[in-house]
């Protein structure tokens, strides 16, 4: 049965291409990147994501739960691509540890608790010692998770011996990478190679060393104080890019480098949001539109419907302020937005009629609306907007790359 009609398009070639390019940006250091696909990868469809970020050349994908990487390990298999690397990056919860050992998924921890619950799995699926990685979670001054140096000792006791968990990797999070001057992530890493060499003079040699997000990737600095602590370890380099893959960049301040302004232009955005009209309709200087009023017309206007409500994720916020592209042409939105309608003013449009394509987010014609656009127009940020296009709306993959 066709569906009601609103979609997002997914281009993975862009994807692919975005990808591509953080991989030359990280050269110079070198580091690695592991591909995150979390949050439904930001809205945009694990199913067609994270197989596209493995086919590019990603060995890791980062999710935020089990779930997820059970759901990321079956989507890649599917396409073939078995044996991908799947890091859980909020850790497992209660009763989660065997899905997580039978998925060959890898879990970041940083509390006692997890640790036992991934080992009283191991046991019970007869794993051998030492042959379940795990990530160690370092808190370095975010205090959102992650063990801090006080703890970390009670934590490194809990490896070794006949454990079936290895301290494969280490990891934490640079919370300040968009602050372009630096501070704040040099004091981090200076608390994390603290860390770092406890963790060494206990007697463990992790093989992985990963922090940072696209802010870090774009900027470029920061590698270079990971690939410090990598080189004087002797372990591997990681980074952790998100938006930049859906070709976004994150907004730096107080003013943008230039590498992270270099690359912002290379990206290609990988999300496109459509609908249509449903329903064109000629309304008279005063009638009223949508719930309780709010917008009342002060000459005669045509208006078209739309398929598209906050159910879907057009956000509320946007009511009488943001626009749609119908015809190449920006409409404006008019009144408040329902839970699964839009009403918005083609007047200006000519020939506007039912079943003609909608463009929520992306490109028609010469006209073009953003992500941006819509976080501007909602007093939030371009990540919400994406994540939060309900799981209702359909995800169609487009331009694959073999």
């Amino acid at each position: 049965m066709p569906m009601r009609p609103c979609w997002v398009e997914i281009s993975t070639e862009s994807l692919a291409d975005n990808y591509q390019t953080l991989v030359e940006a990280c050269k110079a250091a070198p580091v690695e990147l592991l591909a995150i696909v979390k949050a439904n990868a930001y809205g945009h469809g694990l199913a067609h994501c994270a197989p596209a970020a493995v086919r590019a050349g990603a060995q890791w994908l980062g999710v935020t739960s089990v779930e997820e990487g059970v759901e990321a390990r079956e989507c890649c298999a599917e396409a073939g691509y078995p044996d991908v690397d799947i890091l859980v990056i909020g850790g497992p919860f209660p009763g989660q540890g065997s899905a997580a050992i039978a998925h060959r998924l890898t879990a970041a921890v940083w509390e006692i608790w997890q640790i036992e619950e991934l080992e009283a799995a191991a046991r019970a699926a007869g794993c051998a010692a030492g042959s379940v990685g795990v990530h160690l979670e370092l808190d370095t001054g975010m205090s959102r998770q992650g063990v801090g140096a006080e703890g970390l000792d009670a934590i490194l006791e809990r490896f070794g011996g006949d454990s079936a968990l290895r301290l494969e990797g280490l990891m934490t999070h640079l919370y300040a990478a968009d602050e372009s001057d630096g501070a704040v992530t040099r004091e981090q890493f200076s608390r994390l190679a603290g860390m770092v060499e406890q963790i060494f003079a206990g007697g463990f040699a992790p093989e992985w060393l990963h922090v940072g997000n696209s802010a870090a990737v774009l900027s470029g600095g920061p590698l270079e104080g990971l690939r410090a602590i990598c080189d004087r370890f002797g372990m591997r380099a990681m980074a952790r890019p998100g938006l930049a893959l859906y070709g976004l960049a994150p907004e730096f301040s107080p003013e943008e480098p230039v590498t992270a302004r270099e690359l912002r232009g290379r990206l290609r955005r990988v999300l496109e949001w459509k609908t249509r009209v449903v329903s064109v309709r000629a309304i008279e200087a005063g009638a009223v539109v949508g719930y309780n009023g709010t917008f009342v017309a002060t000459e005669p206007m045509r208006v078209a419907l739309l398929a598209v409500g906050y159910a879907d994720g057009l956000r509320r916020e946007l009511s009488s302020r943001g626009a749609v592209l119908v015809r190449g042409c920006r409409a404006p939105i008019v009144g408040r937005i329902s839970m699964d309608q839009t009403v918005v003013d083609v007047t200006e449009v000519s020939g506007v009629v039912p079943g003609d394509e909608v463009v929520l987010l992306g490109r028609q014609g010469d006209g073009r609306i953003t992500a941006e656009e819509h976080a501007a127009w909602a007093g939030t940020i371009p990540w919400e907007m994406f994540t939060g296009i309900a799981d209702r709306v359909e995800r169609r993959g487009i331009g694959i790359r073999e």
